[in-house]
């Protein structure tokens, strides 16, 4: 998990880093967020809301904040898109009935003006589930490259 943290640190330096994960619920962001903060896999609930974190690697601050990804939160993601370096959007590989869905938020994400600098990693997230998605798979239904793996 430390490669994508290293894939931010390659554009900032060592400025303090504001990072959001979003995604559609159930993806595994909050996973995520903790897997990078202690370096290990804990047990989640549903995000009502938000989680922020401080994350340090390799001398240089992240403020991660992992929004929840609820059908009635997503409209509010807007809301903390302001002075965010970078996201994280991660897709459930292993949920072929939402990725339409998926996509179409992410797209709407990316009209965002207030986004128009921030750097996008696309996740392909679950990789270790019977029947995920391949990353050629993902790629071609999203429209976009990936970064595969799993966040535990």
């Amino acid at each position: 998990m430390g490669g994508a943290l290293s894939y931010f640190k390659s554009f900032f330096g060592s400025k303090e880093i504001r990072i959001l994960i979003l995604g559609l619920d159930g993806a595994g962001k909050t996973t995520l967020l903790y897997r990078l903060q202690v370096g290990e896999v804990v047990s989640t609930i549903p995000t009502i809301g938000f989680n922020v974190e401080q994350v340090v690697y390799d001398n240089v601050k992240f403020q991660v904040w992992d929004l929840g990804g609820q059908t009635s939160i997503r409209p509010y993601w807007r809301c903390y898109y302001s002075n965010t370096d970078a996201i994280i959007y991660v897709v459930d590989s292993a949920d072929r009935e939402r990725i339409g869905i998926s996509k179409g938020e992410l797209i709407s994400m990316l009209e965002e003006d207030e986004l128009r600098n921030a750097i996008l990693l696309v996740m392909a997230n679950k990789q270790d589930m019977e029947g995920a998605m391949s990353l050629a798979e993902a790629t071609q239904l999203l429209s976009c490259f990936f970064y595969s793996g799993t966040a535990k």
